[in-house]
Order: structure tokens, then sequence, then C-alpha cells
């Protein structure tokens, strides 16, 4: 249900399970957090790639096993959602999205937590879970970061798609093309420097401005004394 593709120092980890438009079950979900989490410690690693195989990136959780859940195991299925999107935030190396078709749902916000999204032409985004009786929930936290309150209101109270155009106008995603380029913009950057500066990113995103400061600092001090 994923595989997991290396070259070089690039990995490339593809959703595969075409027939079911990649949705994501129980199984999905365990074996995606296992694969990612397994190239955490390779030191030669300099990009990670997340695509999906068929005709779509993901359709989201996996309905079958969604009318299954109840009371008692709903928590834990969506604990496995963010499990992924933990592991991809844990990943010390820029992990890029590479969307196509649909991203819908639980692949919407496997792709937020991802540090750059690249869609093709046509992409359709949507978070519909309110259509569905349950709520956007976990890493749909991210969104208003990522696209502001109002817009990230807009996807998750309405439930309805938008393209891949508006996606690009409304900050979702960072590019429409097939990533190529921008990976290997990301590939000549050098290897320390984007581990760091994804570290303080994620910083960013949570400490004060004062903290964020003095960790910049004491960041660009250590990256002279590796010199």
């Amino acid at each position: 249900m994923v595989d997991v593709e290396r070259e070089g120092p690039v990995a490339r980890i593809f959703l595969n399970r075409p027939e079911k438009a990649n949705a994501l079950n129980s199984a999905a979900l365990r074996e995606l957090a296992s694969g990612l989490e397994s190239l955490a410690p390779d030191e030669s690693l300099r990009v990670v790639v997340l695509a999906g195989r068929g005709k779509t990136f993901c359709g989201g959780a996996d309905t079958q096993e969604l009318k299954s859940l109840n009371a008692a195991t709903a928590g834990a299925f969506v604990e496995k959602i963010h499990n992924v999107c933990q592991a991809i935030r844990d990943l010390p190396v820029p992990v890029v999205a590479r969307l196509h078709g649909a991203v819908i749902g639980a692949g919407l916000e496997i792709a937020a937590a991802c540090d750059l999204r690249v869609a093709a032409e046509g992409t359709k985004f949507a978070m519909p879970e309110v259509r569905l009786g349950i709520p956007s929930v976990v890493e749909a936290a991210l969104l208003p970061r990522l696209m502001g309150s109002g817009r990230a209101a807009w996807l998750v109270l309405t439930g309805e798609a938008i393209d891949a155009r508006r996606a690009l106008e409304w900050g979702l995603i960072e590019e429409i093309g097939d990533g190529e380029q921008l990976l290997q913009r990301l590939l000549a950057g050098d290897r320390e420097a984007l581990r760091m500066q994804k570290q303080l990113l994620q910083l960013w995103e949570d400490a004060s401005l004062a903290t964020s400061v003095a960790a910049s600092i004491e960041r660009f001090s250590q990256a002279h004394r590796a010199r």
C-alpha cells in the first residue's frame, strides 16, 4: 500500500492503493508512518517527496473503515492520521508533497504537514467532512497557518472543492507543476543548513518572537562552528 524508492539523496514515498483512490485505512496509515520513520536516521538523505500512484494523490480516509468507527474506535483512527503527519514533521529534511488528481480530507491534512506542496494543473482540494457528519480534525489545524483563517474556514465549513489555481492563490500550495524544478532548488542547498532551517521554521510556528530570534542566533553560530 506504500512504496518507498530511493534515488541517491532523494527518497520518494508513494501511496499505492490506486484501485481505492489511495484512500487511507489503518493498515495504510501504519505502513506510511513506518516508512517515514525509517528514513529519519539516514544522514545521507536530503529531500523526501510524497506522492500517489494512479489517477489521484489521495481520496481521503477509507470510507469503509469510516463507516465502521464508533465512539470507542474513532479517536484511535484519527490518531493514526496524526502519527503520519507527525512523522513528516519529525523528518529532519524538507518534505515535498507532489499532488495530482484529488487531495481530499485526510490526504489534504497529510499534504499540509509537508514543508512544501506542488500540484498538477487541475488538481482538486477539499475537506468534505462536515457533509459526512464529522468535523475536520488533527492536522486540519495547520490550514489556517497556510491559508489564513477565513480561507481555511471556507474549506472546512462548506466542504466544497477548490482547484489548483485557487489553491495557489490562497497559499495552500506553492507551485503548479511536477515539482522537479523545486526538487533541484532544494538539492542545491547545503545539507546541514536545510536541516537547521526546517527546525527553525517549525519553531517559528509556535514560539514567541523573542524565543525564535534567540534560537535563530544560536543556529547561526552553530552553522559557523561546523565550518
